[in-house]
């Protein structure tokens, strides 16, 4: 079975920025809250996910590569608009890697920061541009922005 424990936090300040990022297109075939199908092409790699109910920081998470070209052909004929744009920025500190996406299109202007853990009570360090943590509050959940962009907020 796979898992997924992760924490999300909104940014303060630009202390987080690297040279280097990656652009992510990605769209959901549901946004069911029980279960999400998202296609995502990452440069020239390309996923089929899905996600089980957020239980806590912890879901079941299943993810296969897929052909680019079929996932572009999905992203553009099959998923629910608008689809989610971001540039992704990873950061490792203290241990840890941070996962920063500064989100283009309906969603510009959030920028939040993941970070995946062994289990839910492992401890790390905060890095000083991290701020409030958003794990609970849906709104912030990639497949909820398709149905209420943050520009909408």
């Amino acid at each position: 079975m796979g898992k997924e424990i992760e924490r999300k936090f909104l940014i303060t300040g630009d202390g987080w920025r690297s040279g280097q990022a990656t652009l992510l297109r990605q769209g959901y075939l549901s946004t069911d809250k029980h279960r999400t199908v998202r296609v995502r092409v990452s440069g020239e790699s390309a996923f089929l996910t899905i996600k089980g109910l957020t239980r806590g920081a912890t879901r079941r998470e299943f993810e296969y590569p897929i052909p680019v070209d079929d996932a572009n052909e999905m992203l553009d004929e099959l998923c629910k608009p608008p689809l989610i744009e971001k540039r992704r920025h990873v950061v490792r500190r203290d241990g840890v890697t941070w996962e920063i996406d500064e989100f283009l299109g309906e969603n510009e202007g959030l920028v939040v920061a993941e970070v995946e853990l062994q289990d839910e009570d492992q401890t790390f360090g905060r890095p000083e541009w991290l701020g409030e943590e958003v794990t609970q509050d849906p709104r912030y959940y990639n497949a909820n922005l398709v149905q209420r962009p943050y520009s909408s907020w």
